[in-house]
């Protein structure tokens, strides 16, 4: 049986800590309860805060661990929810991550004790910032939300930050995006530990979907503006104007005043992207706010957006969504609310 410990954090969001608690819990139990067969627990789950105290996770939600952090010493596995800023917080002051490490500073040096004693961490939401603050993302692939993850690439420089992924698997770190991710990383591991039947079964019998991959399609195009290079910015807003038009890089170049190296070189720089690949991400960005708010076609979209090559565009769409056109459009459009479904 694997034995898993869950963090109770101050601040955050209860449902990251909750919920894999659930999952974790229910594999194997749950789905064979509902058969009549006989329990086969997988998991032996403790939870734990960092003095064994209760802790405060929202304005009217406490959560009291079984443990101090002293008593995860056979935990096989430590998930980190999310922690160190609350709603209110986020409200008031928005995401800062020197904040959430500050506010667990404690929990940092058991996270790199526990990772040198052989045991792997699984972080999620906020507390994917824990893991880095450790060191222990340095050179390894991993995620966080979408709307933060320009952030996290500033503040941990050293890490090989994805966030087109929900869940990412370095061995023995894994990582998941945001607050719901939560759960997607539980199933994930469920499959890792248990294997995929398993995995099914845990998530049929709590009416959960199985690990989604992909958290690009909910992410809009992150414009990096703060830079201070005034004809690279002169060049995105040109952009942002004529996304549809036949750019040429030679054109874009000449039209700020350099050559097309230095440009190219430039714009790079400033904002993370090659010219072409800033093209490619606001066009298939302002395909997606046309599918989901209008009644094109696909083929008009592309046209509008200045693809000619239905193949090219459906391609580059995946690549950049996880989805195609069409599956952007059921999941995301128009009449595909959830008040819509349910009256299906």
């Amino acid at each position: 049986m694997h034995k898993i410990g869950i963090l109770f954090l101050n601040g955050g969001s209860a449902s990251t800590a909750i919920l894999p608690t659930e999952i974790f819990a229910g594999t194997g139990t749950v789905w064979n309860a509902l058969r009549g067969d006989d329990a086969e627990e997988r998991f032996e789950v403790t939870t734990a805060s960092l003095d064994g105290e209760p802790v405060r996770v929202g304005p009217a939600i406490g959560l009291t661990p079984e443990c101090a952090f002293d008593g995860l010493g056979d935990a096989d596995l430590i998930f980190v929810p999310a922690g160190g800023m609350e709603l209110a917080d986020l409200i008031r002051e928005g995401y800062c991550i020197d904040s959430v490490v500050a506010a667990n500073r404690e929990v940092v040096p058991w996270l790199r004790r526990w990772n040198a004693e052989g045991k792997q961490i699984a972080g999620v939401c906020s507390g994917v910032a824990l893991l880095a603050a450790a060191g222990l993302l340095d050179g390894r692939r991993a995620t966080t939300h979408w709307a933060v993850a320009e952030r996290y690439r500033r503040r941990f420089p050293a890490v090989d930050w994805q966030p087109e992924y929900l869940v990412t698997d370095a061995g023995d770190v894994y990582c998941g995006g945001g607050i719901n991710a939560a759960a997607d990383l539980a199933l994930y591991l469920v499959e890792k530990f248990c294997g995929r039947e398993v995995a099914v079964k845990t998530a049929k019998s709590l009416l959960i979907e199985m690990p989604r991959t992909w958290q690009v399609a909910f992410a809009h195009l992150s414009v990096r503006c703060e830079h201070e290079d005034a004809p690279v910015r002169r060049a995105q807003e040109w952009l942002h104007a004529h996304y549809a038009d036949d750019v040429r890089l030679e054109g874009l170049a000449a039209m700020v005043g350099m050559s097309g190296r230095n440009f190219a070189r430039r714009f790079k720089q400033a904002t993370g992207q090659s010219p072409l690949g800033y093209l490619h991400a606001l066009r298939i960005a302002t395909a997606r706010r046309m599918l989901e708010n209008g009644r094109r076609t696909v083929q008009e979209v592309m046209y509008e957006c200045g693809y000619e090559d239905p193949i090219f565009f459906r391609k580059l769409f995946r690549r950049h969504t996880g989805l195609s056109p069409n599956e952007y459009r059921a999941r995301f459009g128009q009449g595909r609310g959830a008040l819509a479904m349910a009256a299906e």
